[in-house]
């Protein structure tokens, strides 16, 4: 059904070991005016939690709108709120970082610049709240990989500060571009601007649920009550690892110049082999010689055994099923004072770590005039300064 910041905030809290002890920190935390509780409640016959945002006493109306009244924020505000939280840095961060993909959307949507974006509902205090509460929950939860199902965003129209508009919102559906999403028979707006910015922000990836070892499951309930449950649900559990099939093939050269194997190599990796590498043996007769190994996968077998006998003096060529168990791999761009630098990070069986990739790491070695050791000390410590 959705995704709003206060269904999104109630599912983890159901997660989180100690909820209570949260909401009691996230209230010390210092945002103005605001106080949120967590009840227990029932809908279609299923329970849950529902969160409810209190600001100066009076909370978020049924509708989506609030009772209290508007005060339309910059960015540089809604940053400056943030900024004096008492809450980690990282949360800081992450909160900063939704918002500005909030405020790229509106922009975006209204023609005009980020930094003369005006927040109208996602910059109410209840919706600071929200994003703040999520991103410290990710942060207490530490999930290795995010994961969420094509998203629900509703039907009809809604109505908001610049009138009656169409369900999805222009700025949701600026958010949800390149996600898969989709309406149905519920007539309202399922997934908010603020609920949109946190997906993207956090999900890697949308589609059907892997095949997962569920520890816990929470449960948000919304405020609104339709004939179906209105409910977020968040798993939180172990994806299964399997692992892959393969094959190894070797062969033994010890007539073949450095070339014809430097070059032999470049075609096998060129062709999609997985892998390709050599090491030293010692050969018949105390010949010095080579063993040429590729991995790849079994419809690729004849392929590669062609390129081995075209490429090399081999003479026979032998195969080794095995199998390989691989960490998940994505790529994120990070913007720096020399230009994008793709990093790449590897997780899975409980361990994560990212780095720049090497090209990049290069290119600002030879621009700085500095070893790739320094020029990766460069960006940790623009990273750090920031």
């Amino acid at each position: 059904m959705g995704a709003a910041g206060d269904m999104l905030t109630a599912a983890l809290l159901e997660l989180h070991p100690d909820p209570e002890g949260f909401l009691r920190r996230f209230n010390a935390a210092g945002l103005p005016h605001i106080h949120t509780d967590r009840e227990r409640v029932s809908s279609c016959g299923v329970w849950g939690s529902r969160v409810t945002v209190r600001v100066d006493g009076e909370e978020e109306a049924p509708d989506g709108g609030t009772h209290h009244p508007h005060h339309h924020r910059h960015l540089p505000d809604v940053d400056a709120i943030l900024n004096a939280a008492r809450v980690s840095p990282r949360a800081k961060r992450d909160a900063r970082a939704v918002y500005r993909l909030l405020a790229e959307a509106e922009s975006k949507v209204h023609g005009t610049t980020v930094d003369q974006i005006h927040f109208h509902e996602v910059g109410q205090l209840d919706a600071i709240a929200d994003v703040l509460a999520v991103c410290m929950l990710m942060e207490e939860l530490k999930p290795e990989q995010v994961l969420a199902s094509p998203v629900h965003v509703g039907g009809g129209t809604v109505r908001c500060a610049h009138g009656v508009l169409p369900v999805p919102t222009p700025a949701t559906a600026e958010l949800l571009r390149g996600i898969p999403m989709y309406t149905g028979e519920i007539l309202s707006e399922l997934c908010t601007p603020t609920g949109a910015a946190l997906l993207r922000y956090f999900c890697r990836s949308f589609g059907p649920m892997p095949a997962l070892r569920t520890e816990k499951t929470g449960c948000g309930i919304g405020k609104k009550e339709f004939p179906r449950l209105n409910a977020l649900r968040a798993f939180f559990g172990e994806t299964e690892r399997e692992s892959e099939a393969l094959l190894e093939l070797r062969c033994n050269l010890d007539d073949c110049t450095g070339e014809m194997l430097g070059f032999a190599q470049e075609e096998l990796l060129e062709a999609g082999a997985l892998d390709v590498w050599t090491q030293a043996i010692g050969m018949k007769k105390s010949r010095p010689g080579v063993m040429l190994c590729v991995l790849c996968r079994r419809e690729q077998r004849e392929k590669l055994l062609r390129l081995l006998f075209r490429h090399t003096t081999t003479l026979g060529v032998r195969e080794i099923p095995c199998r390989r168990y691989a960490l998940t791999r994505s790529f994120r761009k990070v913007p720096t004072a020399w230009g994008n630098v793709r990093v790449k990070r590897v997780e899975g069986f409980g361990t994560g770590r990212e780095k720049p990739e090497y090209e990049d790491l290069a290119r600002i070695a030879r621009e700085a005039n500095c070893s790739l050791r320094e020029a990766e000390a460069l960006l940790e410590e623009k990273k750090e300064k920031k």
